[in-house]
């Protein structure tokens, strides 16, 4: 098991209205740190259920 899995992650939220200038010129943009999250709080979800399934 991860250190990811030692502390459960809540799932993140999209950005709000707003909070992204949709210019696509930010490095990173506010949705890149979104999907960033997004992705390691799905790949904690998979390693819980497999531990709760042995």
């Amino acid at each position: 098991m991860t250190q990811s899995t030692t502390t459960q992650l809540e799932k993140p939220q999209p950005p709000a209205e707003g909070e992204c200038c949709e210019s696509g010129v930010c490095d990173p943009c506010v949705w890149d740190f979104y999907y960033k999250e997004l992705q390691q709080w799905r790949i904690q979800q998979s390693e819980l259920q497999a531990v709760q399934e042995k």
